[in-house]
């Protein structure tokens, strides 16, 4: 059995390249209030996905080091994209002092419904061996489509209402009709999820099951450090965000969605 030592006030750090990482922040939030929490954030590289494997590793590395100056006791890589390319070098330079989480796509529950099952993910992430590499493991004799989402990342990031819907209509023009279950294969993507929700539910069907990591990776994170609330612990944890390293407040867009506005609203700054 795993032995599993309870801990008291704990830090959770996330990194993302830009506010994707909102929603697994907020999932982190209602798991642990008390927690304080790291935000990393690299506008200045955003977005990471056309770039090269070593150029997105140096910068996942940068963010995910300014994360680890503030001491916390595990980081969440809230980006699918550098999971699949960053992972192994931030697992190589934290560990094992910093436990660190990857964001995987919900493939195997999305699975497990019986499908038809499409994944929407960013161009890069679309039919790269490693998203193959997942279906071929847990999606096998289900019918999967993957859909590249071209710029929703983007316009998400910004808060582009006018380029969050084209993107989202063109996504869901490529996903065949007799799907019922979606893949969010972006952490971004789940800060529209009832836009995209709503653009592919078909009159007279039953409703779309829509599948996103943050709950999991969230639960994950506390589990590898034996989180426990602790008696007479703040009700709400702090929250220190960092731009590039330097601590600021949340980038402007990142108000435009309901996780962002809640994080302002209910956790102290420091």
């Amino acid at each position: 059995m795993e032995h599993i030592v309870y801990r008291g006030r704990v830090k959770i750090a996330l990194m993302d390249s830009g506010i994707g990482l909102l929603a697994a922040t907020v999932a982190v939030r209602r798991l642990r209030p008390d927690a304080d929490l790291v935000l990393s954030l690299d506008p200045e590289g955003m977005p990471w996905g056309p770039r090269t494997t070593e150029d997105l590793t140096g910068r996942a590395l940068a963010v995910a080091e300014a994360a680890a100056a503030h001491g916390p006791d595990a980081l969440i890589v809230g980006c699918n994209t550098a999971t699949v390319h960053a992972l192994p070098a931030l697992r190589a330079r934290l560990e094992p002092g910093v436990p660190v989480i990857g964001t995987v796509p919900a493939i195997k529950p999305a699975a497990a419904g019986g499908g038809p099952v499409a994944i929407w993910a960013t161009p890069a992430t679309t039919g790269s061996p490693y998203q193959r590499g997942l279906i071929e493991d847990f999606a096998g004799g289900v019918a999967v489509t993957e859909v590249p989402c071209w710029g929703l990342a983007e316009a998400v990031e910004h808060a582009d209402e006018a380029a969050i819907t084209s993107a989202v209509a063109a996504a869901a023009a490529l996903t065949p009709d007799e799907v019922t279950t979606v893949v969010l294969g972006c952490t971004h993507y789940e800060l529209v999820a009832d836009l995209i929700r709503s653009a592919l539910q078909r009159p007279g069907r039953p409703p779309l099951v829509l599948h996103g990591s943050a709950g999991a990776v969230a639960a994950q994170a506390l589990r590898r450090i034996g989180s426990h609330p602790e008696p007479g612990a703040p009700a709400v944890g702090a929250v220190t965000v960092l731009l590039n390293g330097r601590e600021s407040g949340l980038p402007a867009p990142a108000l435009a969605y309901a996780e962002g506005r809640l994080l302002q609203a209910v956790s102290p700054a420091r």
